[in-house]
């Protein structure tokens, strides 16, 4: 019989220990506006304007893990805007993107099989699927290697700075990193897409996989807090690696405020769980979202000079809302700039004036008003007709 070497089981837990208090050694418990939240970085947004509320460390680059997956989704959501690709496309499984040769979390794809794009957004989102990931990169671009050029393009596109994406997936590659700030950019671009919360507000699905559709999956969202956040969470996503460690960008709504939570580097779900509902409760607690207008919303009309129409109807190019502090919504009012007299000819959603925002009569944002149609310019026969409409009208 084998004796039990016990100096070896103590050495060997003492390097285990050491080990686990590296890894957490980064951690530190830091004040942020008054919040004690314990991981490497946060922040909280507003997803309307994007105003910050909290922040900490939130430029700080790091490994995000799973929540790489973010922008995997954003991509696919642009494509299917755009037609490139619809939820109904089917995807024949490659080699490289099944499960085999995928580390982490798997839908279980194999290679040759045919998969929906609906189908493997399941995976993505719900699963946090590795394989499902790679699957869709493959589809959009053609390989993994050119959608990555893509992320990291789009990444650009948004202001994502301390972004370099590395996969399509959030596999621990040295030099895959984002941050919490740029987290939360690319969160507030994924829901935009209404229809991804068909996705990422699932708590559980079943999707069928394997060559001959045989095998029936029960999903489980990695983000439980789609489930156990008193009903207000609805995405987005979650992510784990040794080198990341427990990360999360998390988005809920109340009344008309909807907040993005972003957690980086916790020690554990426990922990990352209550620092991000720590911070949703502290948004929504204190903050509210003033609404002006919604897109398209007629605010103003102003009359139009040499044109084939006498006035023209000017609407607000997006959603006019600003983030406040409870009860300071007495002391926002609005100005309206346009000129007098419109010139034709005018194009649809040419920007004709703004609205500014103040707040105890200092300026706090300003919006561009558009106008909602075009407006050709005058001929004579339409000059014409509108003389004897005015001279014929006031003779009446």
């Amino acid at each position: 019989m084998r004796r039990l070497n016990f100096n070896k089981i103590n050495k060997l837990i003492l390097c285990a220990f050491l080990s686990f208090t590296l890894i957490l050694g980064n951690i530190t418990i830091v004040k942020a506006d008054g919040i004690e939240l314990n991981c490497k970085s946060a922040i909280l947004v507003d997803a309307i304007s994007g105003e910050v509320i909290v922040d900490k460390n939130s430029h700080e680059k790091l490994p995000p893990a799973s929540v790489t997956k973010i922008m995997t989704m954003l991509l696919v959501m642009e494509a299917i805007d755009s037609g490139k690709i619809t939820f109904e496309d089917k995807v024949t499984i490659s080699k490289q993107a099944e499960s085999a040769s995928t580390e982490g979390t798997r839908l279980l794809l194999e290679a040759g099989e045919v998969r929906t794009v609906h189908e493997l957004m399941l995976g993505v989102a719900v699963e946090s699927a590795n394989d499902a990931s790679i699957a869709l990169a493959e589809y959009i671009s053609g390989s993994e290697e050119e959608f990555v050029k893509l992320m990291n393009k789009r990444a650009k596109e948004l202001g994502m700075n301390d972004t370099n994406f590395m996969n399509a997936n959030g596999l621990h590659e040295d030099g895959h990193v984002t941050s919490a700030y740029d987290i939360a950019l690319m969160s507030r671009a994924l829901l935009k897409h209404e229809k991804i919360f068909d996705y990422i507000s699932q708590y559980i699905v079943e999707v069928k996989i394997g060559k001959n559709n045989d095998v029936l999956r029960s999903l489980a969202n990695k983000n439980k807090m789609v489930r156990f956040y008193q009903g207000f969470v609805d995405g987005i996503k979650t992510g784990y690696t040794r080198q990341a460690l427990y990360c999360i960008s998390v988005t809920a709504k109340k009344n008309n405020l909807r907040l993005i939570s972003v957690i980086m580097g916790a020690p554990d779900v426990p922990t990352r769980t209550k620092e991000a509902k720590k911070l949703l409760d502290y948004g929504f607690a204190n903050y509210s979202n003033y609404s002006v207008a919604k897109s398209g919303d007629v605010v103003a009309e102003a009359p139009v000079s040499k044109g084939d129409t006498s006035n023209l109807r000017i609407v607000s190019k997006d959603d006019i809302s600003i983030l406040i502090k409870k009860g300071e919504d007495k002391n926002i009012t609005k100005e309206i700039k346009i000129p007098d007299v419109l010139v034709a000819p005018i194009k649809k959603d040419q920007q004709l004036g703004e609205m500014i925002l103040y707040k105890d009569k200092k300026e706090i944002a300003k919006f561009p008003l558009v106008a909602s149609s075009d407006i050709n310019k005058s001929s004579f026969f339409i000059n014409l007709r509108k003389s004897l409409e005015y001279w014929f009208g006031a003779s009446k």
